[in-house]
């Protein structure tokens, strides 16, 4: 596999962390793969963890180097990283139209094979994921239909209900708050029937890892602090998708890798 491209849209700088750097580290030896990014903020209004040293530039500025030290220690430095600059937390209240206006501009000039964003539960409920992932959606299609090459694959961040059921039992059974999925920032399932991709990344877990490290401020949100890293090393054994675009019968084969059967689409 050769030539492929991915193209992230995402809220905050590390939204991608756990829906894209496993796939990426597994291609990271791939001369002419080209990776490119958008953020709609730079997660300037976040919390901070302790120990973490925020100067007069702000979070903002502290995240998105953050951000391209992570993408570094994944294995592979982003080709290009467009950063659109709307206040953290604020992005539901920009006009979609917008935000699909900036969203497709980015598309069009890259024409990424595959683009990955959030789908309409924005994992977490997120009002800033949910956003984002509507205007990809939505600039996406405007590209696509007006022709040219790539855009032949959306795939939305997803966490299938089996695996969130296990999630819970562990919870339940160490002590753990529960995720409570009717709450915003707790996670969401979708039906197992839904997943469209689902990758094994086993045996990049330590690049993933590493790219988690980068996002020193956000480590209390990336990397639970409730379990060892070796047993959170070990349970990073998978990135699912669902498939926005093209459109997959219920009968369709899982994937294994956000580029395979590309050329079939």
């Amino acid at each position: 596999m050769t030539g492929r491209s991915l193209g992230v849209c995402f809220a905050h700088p590390d939204d991608e962390a756990y829906a894209v750097f496993g796939s990426v580290a597994l291609h990271r030896d791939d001369p002419d793969l080209r990776v490119v990014a958008l953020h709609a903020t730079d997660g300037g209004a976040g919390q901070i963890a302790p120990g973490v040293e925020v100067g007069a530039e702000g979070l903002g500025s502290v995240r998105r180097a953050e951000d391209d030290r992570a993408w570094r220690a994944v294995g592979h430095s982003l080709d290009r990283h467009d950063w659109l600059g709307y206040p953290d937390g604020e992005l539901a209240d920009v006009p979609l139209g917008e935000l699909v206006d900036q969203v497709a501009s980015f598309l069009d000039q890259e024409r990424p094979d595959v683009v990955a964003t959030f789908g309409s539960d924005g994992v977490t409920g997120h009002p800033d994921h949910i956003a984002i992932g509507a205007a990809t959606d939505a600039a996406f299609h405007r590209v696509r239909r007006e022709g040219g090459p790539g855009l032949k694959r959306l795939l939305h961040g997803a966490i299938p209900r089996t695996w969130f059921e296990r999630h819970q039992a562990y919870r339940t059974a160490h002590g753990f708050q529960t995720w409570q999925p009717e709450l915003t920032y707790h996670l969401r399932p979708v039906p197992d029937s839904e997943i469209g991709v689902h990758v094994r990344i086993h045996t990049v877990a330590d690049l993933v890892v590493a790219g988690l490290r980068e996002h020193r401020s956000q480590r209390m949100v990336l990397m639970p602090t409730e379990v060892d890293e070796a047993t959170f090393r070990q349970g990073l054994r998978h990135e699912w998708h669902t498939i926005a675009w093209p459109p997959r019968s219920s009968a369709a084969a899982v994937l294994d890798d956000i580029f395979d059967a590309i050329d079939d689409d």
